[in-house]
């Protein structure tokens, strides 16, 4: 059979020159001129991986694929041919100014060059392609520091529950405002329906009422039995998407039920807290037979926001946007200030309280309040 520049260049990853005869490289020559490549059985056959590893072992040629997985230390990437490579970060990408405990995320476009540890081809990579957008938030134990959720996302599915565990407003409203700041779609998916009684079913179509009037997206689903899962296949065909929620509110579940063979792991709710218990413990990126890729992330706690100036957070709350032109004041920041159209609005019932209350607590930089029950009353 005869070997072409595409295959080989698939198969071993390196970069043929053009003009190169590959028949050359791996045949051999008759009498009349002519090139043939050596058979399966001919004794004269060689290993054509070897060659190519023994004999540009000294030159590195960059490679260019997607990060699937994140481990921390080790990188699982995907080259456009659909190979899989563990890669490493050289220290460099720790001091270059970033600063988020995870340099790299899932998502992430890189370039590496291979090279043999032993029996094993690992990668390093050299080169982050530029972010189209990303998902950071403050992490929990280090204040000062932040961190990459996933990068170059299409949407964001954020999860949300009633109970077991509960979504609170504070959580949605950092999330959205979030993924506003980097011009990111999130579609809310409250999960459970099948759990909940009329009086709760009551309140999730409150919750999804409020959400609705802003503009976001709001599907009612349940993961176990595929209520309204249809709907969320749709959205996800030839995109990237992120789920993302709280541990415990069936992210991992309805991934499964999307895509069965998977089988990603799924847990209980912990009966003495109400909380979730994380079953996904790094974040990665999956291809699902419907033409779609998925990140499944760990749950989160809470969503410290990062970068965010006082003048700008009300840009980042659609409904706030749409009448900040009709303030008396060009820098009015909707707290004290005199002739304020969002506090109107607030007063006249067209703005929500719950959205109103964590704009100020983000003003404010109260990054801890994060389980408050909001948004069904007006206190001061």
């Amino acid at each position: 059979m005869r070997l072409s520049r595409s295959k080989l260049g698939a198969i071993f990853q390196f970069r043929w020159p053009e003009g190169l005869n590959l028949n050359i490289l791996f045949g051999y020559r008759t009498r009349w001129g002519r090139y043939f490549p050596f058979g399966e059985n001919d004794p004269m056959r060689f290993d054509q991986k070897s060659v190519i590893l023994q004999g540009y072992q000294n030159k590195r040629y960059p490679m260019k694929g997607a990060v699937y997985k994140s481990t921390g230390s080790w990188y699982t990437v995907k080259t456009d041919e659909g190979d899989f490579y563990e890669c490493r970060i050289k220290g460099k990408f720790r001091i270059q100014g970033i600063k988020s405990t995870n340099p790299i995320a899932v998502g992430d476009v890189v370039e590496f060059e291979l090279e043999q540890l032993g029996d094993d081809t690992v990668g390093t990579i050299s080169e982050i392609a530029d972010r189209k957008n990303y998902i950071i938030r403050k992490s929990v134990n280090l204040s000062k520091q932040t961190h990459i959720i996933a990068a170059n996302l299409d949407q964001v599915f954020l999860m949300v529950t009633l109970n077991n565990p509960t979504t609170y407003t504070i959580f949605i409203d950092r999330f959205l405002a979030t993924a506003e700041a980097y011009d990111i779609p999130v579609v809310l998916l409250f999960n459970k329906l099948d759990t909940y009684d009329r009086e709760q079913l009551a309140e999730v179509k409150f919750l999804a009422a409020l959400y609705r009037n802003i503009g976001y997206t709001c599907i009612g689903v349940c993961a176990l039995t595929g209520k309204n899962v249809g709907q969320v296949r749709e959205l996800m065909k030839d995109k990237t998407s992120m789920f993302s929620g709280h541990s415990g509110v069936g992210k991992s579940t309805l991934i499964n039920f999307l895509e069965p063979k998977l089988a990603l792991k799924t847990a209980e709710i912990s009966n003495q807290h109400l909380q979730g218990q994380h079953t996904t413990t790094f974040a990665e990126m999956y291809d699902l037979g419907f033409g779609a890729r998925i990140i499944d992330t760990p749950g989160i706690k809470g969503f410290g926001i990062v970068d965010m100036e006082k003048e700008e957070i009300g840009d980042y709350f659609p409904e706030f946007f749409r009448l900040k032109g009709h303030c008396k004041f060009n820098n009015c920041l909707h707290l004290d200030e005199p002739q304020c159209a969002i506090k109107k609005a607030l007063e006249n019932d067209e703005v929500a309280w719950s959205r109103y209350r964590s704009y100020v607590q983000m003003i404010n930089g109260e990054d801890e309040s994060y389980r408050t029950d909001l948004y069904d009353n007006k206190k001061n």
